[in-house]
């Protein structure tokens, strides 16, 4: 049986479209920037706290606009699946300051993000949820 981690996961968009990943140290793949949900906290305080102390940005729970809810298996947690209340953040060229456990921020394009290794959650949810989404905006 697997375990279940509940955590808050941001989309950070800039103006051009780009969207924020971040890897944490010692893994080999990519994710959204966000994190686990405190007892007692919402998923969206969550991820204030959890964006100023990963990337250094302050980000007002206001800005936040819900994208949807997914699950899959952990990246980096073994036997235990994320079940993640995902928001988009729109931000323009604010500096980034990885700490805590980020070791690299990559700003990627979500139509075409390269060869990069990406989280299950990011590759086969996060993203072609919301490629299709802009693809329903534009038609």
């Amino acid at each position: 049986m697997n375990k279940t981690i509940r955590i808050s996961a941001a989309l950070v968009l800039r103006p051009n479209g780009d969207t924020l990943l971040v890897r944490k140290t010692g893994t080999q793949v990519f994710m959204q920037p966000g994190g686990k949900i405190e007892p007692g906290e919402t998923p969206v305080a969550a991820l204030v706290r959890e964006l100023r102390e990963e990337i250094g940005v302050e980000a007002e729970a206001a800005g936040f606009v819900p994208l949807e809810h997914f699950e899959a298996p952990a990246a980096n947690e073994p036997g235990h699946v994320v079940k993640a209340d995902v928001f988009v953040l729109q931000i323009g060229d604010v500096p980034l300051h990885p700490s805590a456990e980020i070791e690299e921020v990559r700003w990627i394009s979500p139509e075409a993000p390269g060869n990069i290794r990406m989280a299950t959650l990011t590759e086969h949810h996060i993203l072609p949820f919301y490629r299709q989404a802009v693809r329903v905006q534009r038609d």
